[in-house]
């Protein structure tokens, strides 16, 4: 059998979308599975243990240079190796027209995706052959196994759920040797970054956090960043009175090496929050336009401070994403912080850790 998943971008929602390849794996152990994917967000799914192909696509810069020849020349060759193998079975687990086409495209003979209600873009149930109906309220991780139980059976399981990752020892001894150098063995994660100005908390903010956690626990913050983000890590690093919060480079499989170790991660809606989630770090969450109930983290002991952005706009409002900050007081993140630490050395949290190769 041969079985192809649609799920093109972001981070967070390729890392929603693991469970639900770790139960099609175990479902369909001698199964041939594809997963089409962007370019930009390829990292984590290169060498993964439960794909056979990544086929790596770039729609953004395709949409930026669709007249140049080099781009049509990429999309014939990407259109090729999507209908190399004659899919039995086709996920499009995004919901959007691109993705929609793509699958379309893809020859699948069966093309399964949610219900109307719950795409984001409603004319992409042209491209689907079956639409399944998802809980409004259910956490998209939950959705996205909904897709996959249409298939294979077996009643709803909240958990604890499975994030496969190949991780490499060669990124395992990058952060190991870092760390040593720098001289750090306890430390928190802060993540001030975030794809849209909304969804962030104030970087002098992060700063005064840094400082707490020096003070009260002896950890220091590690800020990691993409090159996209660099400009944010530093502000946050710079407003620690202390210079305890330190700006760290890191590709996302390292930043899933230094979530296993952190003691506590605190940031936003974005990407390594939900990594980090999936590898069972203890979270703070932050957030504000979009609804952590939808896709928060799901450890019960997480905690989630949750304030409606100043613009009033709640998620998926594409037209204020970029208005302002979260507008929330330093104390109440470190009140939730203690709640968070005390629970974590309480209980021995699960670790949603899939395996790695």
């Amino acid at each position: 059998m041969n079985i192809l998943i649609v799920k093109l971008s972001a981070i967070g929602d390729i890392v929603h979308t693991l469970p639900a390849l770790a139960r099609l794996r175990r479902a369909f152990p001698q199964a041939r599975i594809s997963w089409v994917v962007e370019r930009a967000m390829a990292e984590l799914l290169r060498d993964h243990p439960m794909l056979d192909d990544v086929i790596e696509v770039d729609t953004r810069r395709w949409r930026k240079r669709w007249l140049a020849r080099a781009t049509w020349k990429e999309v014939k060759d990407a259109l090729a190796l999507l209908r190399r193998r004659r899919y039995d079975l086709g996920f499009d687990f995004q919901g959007l027209m691109k993705s929609g086409v793509g699958l379309w495209l893809s020859g699948a003979e069966r093309r399964i995706g949610f219900e109307t209600a719950a795409l984001k873009e409603k004319a992409s149930r042209l491209f689907l052959t079956e639409q399944v109906p998802v809980p409004a309220d259910a956490h998209v991780i939950e959705r996205n196994l909904a897709l996959v139980r249409h298939v294979v059976g077996g009643s709803e399981d909240r958990g604890p759920y499975e994030f496969p990752l190949s991780i490499s020892e060669g990124d395992r001894r990058a952060v190991e040797e870092r760390l040593e150098v720098l001289g750090i063995r306890d430390f928190a994660l802060l993540n001030p970054g975030g794809g849209w100005a909304a969804k962030r908390w104030p970087p002098e903010r992060y700063g005064a956090v840094a400082d707490f956690l020096w003070e009260r626990y002896g950890w220091v913050s590690l800020v990691p960043f993409s090159p996209s983000e660099e400009e944010l890590a530093h502000a946050a690093a710079c407003a620690s009175r202390w210079k305890k919060a330190v700006p760290f480079p890191c590709t996302l499989k390292q930043l899933a090496v230094l979530a296993d170790q952190a003691r506590i991660f605190l940031g936003g809606d974005t990407g390594p929050l939900h990594l980090a989630a999936a590898r069972g770090t203890p979270i703070v969450a932050l957030y504000g336009p979009t609804s952590a109930r939808r896709n928060g983290p799901f450890h019960p002991d997480d905690q989630v401070l949750e304030r409606p952005p100043a613009s009033g706009y709640r998620y998926y409002s594409r037209r204020r994403r970029d208005v302002g900050f979260l507008d929330i007081p330093v104390h109440e993140v470190i009140a939730a912080i203690q709640r968070r630490v005390a629970l974590a050395e309480r209980t021995s949290a699960p670790t949603g850790r899939g395996p790695d190769s």
